[in-house]
């Protein structure tokens, strides 16, 4: 058993990126049956594999600690918004028409799809109650963020001051959006580290968005598609539920540290 959890975890085979229970089997001598039953055992799982990257921001832990306060310890008299867009949300019509689902069978979809054109949805999750301001346009230069701050600044209670959270996608730090902030002081930027989408609550709804309705929709144009996203807004704030964070600044340093520490 050691053999072979040591065999699969510190050697790859000759002619392959990683062991198979099969190749694995006929290098040790024993059976792909046993192999398999070690694997699960030890929960190894050669052919997964997951994806990352690194933030190499300088302020790194300065915006992470900036933007977990804000979730875990948000200021008084005051909004947090989660805002974000996202971009090339495209309008996708199936070839053919799929069969239903039914007992003992999925539904079906083609492969294959026409385009129609895309939107960009622009977001902004209230982290507190999980309400959603939403509005699809057609770009996402700094003119439409700018129509979206305004949209912001019409929803929300003028008295409050507003703390939003963005990433470092250049619209947002265009001079023009810059000169908008200065007019409007109740709005204040928290930018997450640079590779650190993770951080920003928006995407967590994107996400949702994905794959309850627009992954598998079937789209005839663009105006199909906004229309799909604007009922799914509405009817998901009529009861909206907001996504809890719960780590602390600390704790995701402390589970960072062993990755940094290796990519040195």
């Amino acid at each position: 058993m050691e053999a072979i959890v040591d065999t699969t975890l510190s050697t790859k085979p000759r002619n392959a990126t990683h062991w198979s229970t099969r190749t694995l089997a006929e290098s040790v001598g024993t059976s792909h049956s046993t192999v398999h039953r070690i694997w699960s055992a030890h929960q190894i799982k050669p052919h997964l594999i997951r994806t990352f990257k690194l933030s190499k921001d300088p302020h790194f832990t300065e915006k992470l600690r900036d933007v977990v306060g804000l979730y875990l310890n948000p200021p008084e008299h005051a909004l947090v918004l989660s805002v974000d867009e996202k971009s090339g949300i495209q309008a996708l019509d199936r070839t053919q028409p799929g069969l239903p689902l039914k007992k003992g069978r999925c539904g079906t979809m083609t492969h294959d799809y026409k385009r129609h054109g895309t939107t960009t949805l622009f977001a902004a999750l209230n982290v507190l109650d999980g309400e959603v301001i939403g509005s699809c346009m057609k770009r996402h230069r700094h003119q439409e963020f700018l129509k979206f701050l305004q949209l912001i600044d019409r929803r929300t209670t003028a008295e409050l001051d507003l703390h939003l959270i963005v990433d470092n996608y250049a619209t947002h730090k265009h001079a023009k959006v810059k000169e908008w902030l200065a007019k409007h002081p109740r709005f204040h930027f928290h930018f997450i580290p640079t590779s650190s989408s993770w951080l920003n609550a928006v995407e967590r709804f994107f996400a949702e968005l994905t794959d309850k309705r627009l992954r598998r929709g079937v789209f005839r144009s663009v105006l199909d598609l906004i229309e799909a996203i604007d009922a799914y807004l509405e009817k998901r704030n009529q009861d909206p539920k907001p996504f809890l964070w719960t780590k602390t600044a600390d704790e995701i340093l402390d589970k960072l540290a062993p990755l940094y520490a290796n990519n040195v």
